[in-house]
């Protein structure tokens, strides 16, 4: 089928800013600078703060064993034998910024029923702060079952309800956001946007100018819904799927020239600085104003991809918190990205992994 043409048109190669289309050496030392080593950049990231905004969920899971088909139909019973209940979507995003060291503040809207208590249970478990969570009666929280049998996901059923926030809903966040921003003084602001309503275009203008009023970065992962929502903010980080159907049209993924004629015009259309792209196996490509480039993916022995987009936007905010330069952010994510997906699940990524791998490539 073919692909609708692209809104934001080639310029040519005299429009671009000066640079050549380089694809950046992963063995080369990046700049640490004001750091002076890996290890006491690791050590910044336990004085930040980072105040995530977007959707939380809950993924559950079913464990059992099936050794027969049901006489009601040709499907299989699973004998359940475990039940789990893990925080996910932007709540994941959260444990993977504590799993770094630095302190998460989480911003949502779930349902005022009992999966939303159980959210709010195990977010104080980890010993967060539920202070920006708005409880709502007009919406259920959104929960992801799997259920697994014989070690293999048989069926997922998804409980959620995807309308945009109701105008008292927003408000109350928006309120909680805003008083957040003043009295737990955030080092950076992540997006994270699931398309389950939370994050509107009227919310997300406002935190972004609330943020620049208090020069308070911006990092977003977003979806297709509010792809062009996000003018203004510090950094963008799409995958290449969602960059494809944002910007509706198409591109080798290897292609480092390609890629930054291509992103050059939404990105100063909409204003943002660096945008950050994952490619999967091919690495990241980033690109802003006087950088960009591909950093290849290291080899791995992949087992999961899930939740290596919310390990990358993590460890990317911290970067940006930390004023760490743009090949420097992007290698240190493509890094975190690539050793959760050796891991199987949605597991944050471990920070000792993360900086003996970091030291021992001299990034």
């Amino acid at each position: 089928m073919a692909l609708n043409q692209n809104r934001y048109p080639e310029p040519n190669a005299a429009s671009l800013p000066n640079s050549a289309f380089p694809i950046f050496a992963p063995h080369k030392s990046l700049i640490l600078s004001p750091f002076a080593s890996v290890s006491e950049l690791f050590e910044a990231f336990n004085r930040l703060k980072v105040l995530v905004i977007g959707d939380v969920m809950l993924d559950a899971y079913l464990w059992g064993k099936v050794d027969r088909i049901s006489p009601e139909a040709p499907v299989p019973i699973v004998a359940v034998q475990k039940k789990e209940s893990r925080l996910g979507g932007a709540a994941n995003v959260a444990i993977n910024v504590r799993s770094l060291g630095a302190a998460p503040i989480l911003c949502s809207v779930v349902g005022n029923d009992r999966n939303g208590e159980e959210l709010l249970r195990l977010m104080r478990e980890l010993g967060m702060d539920t202070a920006g969570m708005v409880l709502s009666n007009d919406r259920v929280t959104t929960v992801k079952t799997r259920v697994i049998g014989n070690n293999h996901q048989l069926l997922r059923v998804d409980e959620e309800i995807l309308q945009d926030l109701n105008a008292r809903e927003s408000q109350e966040l928006r309120g909680k956001i805003e008083s957040l921003l003043d009295s737990a003084r955030p080092d950076v602001v992540v997006f994270e946007d699931y398309d389950k309503g939370v994050l509107t275009p009227s919310l997300i203008a406002a935190v972004v100018e609330a943020c620049k009023s208090r020069n308070i970065p911006t990092a977003v992962d977003p979806k297709k819904k509010n792809f062009e929502a996000y003018s203004g903010v510090s950094l963008f980080k799409p995958n290449l799927a969602e960059l494809k159907s944002g910007l509706k049209t198409d591109i080798d993924k290897t292609d480092s020239e390609g890629l930054h004629r291509l992103t050059t015009p939404f990105r100063t259309a909409h204003g943002i600085q660096t945008l950050l792209v994952t490619l999967s196996e091919s690495g990241v490509f980033y690109g802003n104003n006087e950088k960009h480039g591909i950093i290849p993916a290291h080899i791995r022995n992949i087992s999961d991809v899930s939740g290596a987009g919310d390990t990358v936007i993590s460890v990317a905010s911290l970067c940006l918190a930390l004023g760490l330069s743009t090949p420097t952010l992007a290698a240190l994510s493509n890094l975190a990205g690539g050793l959760v997906c050796e891991k199987v699940g949605v597991v944050p990524v471990d920070k000792q992994q993360l900086l003996h791998e970091a030291a021992h490539l001299q990034l």
